[in-house]
């Protein structure tokens, strides 16, 4: 049996699993499953390939973006120019292991992205620093848009939450990369302030459980457009997909 997975932690609430299970069961693909692997700690990781023979792919999710490199044999070009990965293709011939990183959520940002971009979304702000803004960042870059991070701390390339009321009318494209405001904690929300915000804004919320985060209700009820980060978790584990059986 071929076996797939996911690593993080925690992951009790993991979209994956139920995602690939679904897609098995649809396209009748036999043979193969999907489990997850919560690990407390990245060193725990090598033991995840060894002690399962039949894995050959894993997604890796929070807080393992970037920590997970260090165990891998190999980076592919975007992985290596983003410094996250989100994919790994796990190669076996007899008793070697080769273990390749690949970066899909640039992919699914960019294609769920794309459709909802107007003419004055042409400054962005990232909210959160770690591996999946690598991804966003990557695809702004891409897409000549130019952004700012923010995080709890400001530092020389960072803006922190209490610089964003004098900035916030010049950055009409607002992506939340934190997990603030992820099921069960859904009544938080990033501080930035939302009494600013108006039609032109959007607000695009890499969190998919809840469907509405706070994020995006206190934008709704300013007018603002939308987008949670579910069809962009669906276009990373097709691209995943096809990598694993490419």
């Amino acid at each position: 049996m071929r076996l797939f997975g996911l690593i993080g932690y925690p992951l009790e609430h993991s979209f994956s699993q139920k995602h690939f299970r679904t897609k098995f069961k649809d396209s009748n693909i036999l043979d193969v499953d999907y489990e997850l692997y919560p690990i407390d700690t990245i060193e725990k990781f090598p033991s995840v390939i060894t002690t399962n023979p039949g894995l050959a792919g894993l997604n890796v999710t929070i807080p393992y973006k970037e920590q997970v490199i260090q165990f891998l044999d190999e980076l592919d070009e975007t992985a290596s120019e983003i410094n996250a990965v989100n994919t790994i293709k796990i190669l076996r011939e007899n008793d070697h292991v080769k273990t390749i990183g690949f970066n899909t959520d640039a992919y699914g940002f960019e294609i769920s992205l794309k459709p909802l971009l107007k003419a004055q979304h042409k400054n962005a702000l990232i909210l959160g620093s770690g591996g999946a803004s690598k991804a966003v960042s990557f695809v702004l870059q891409k897409l000549n848009i130019p952004y700012q991070i923010v995080s709890r701390e400001s530092h020389a390339d960072q803006l922190s939450y209490s610089d964003l009321p004098y900035i916030i009318n010049d950055h009409p494209l607002i992506v939340n990369t934190t997990p603030v405001g992820t099921f069960p904690d859904t009544q938080h929300s990033p501080n930035i302030p939302y009494d600013l915000l108006d039609e032109n804004y959007l607000l695009y919320d890499l969190i998919y459980n809840p469907e509405e985060t706070e994020f995006l209700k206190q934008g709704k009820a300013q007018g603002v457009v939308i987008k949670n980060g579910l069809e962009m978790l669906e276009l990373q584990a097709e691209k995943a997909w096809e990598i694993w059986n490419n």
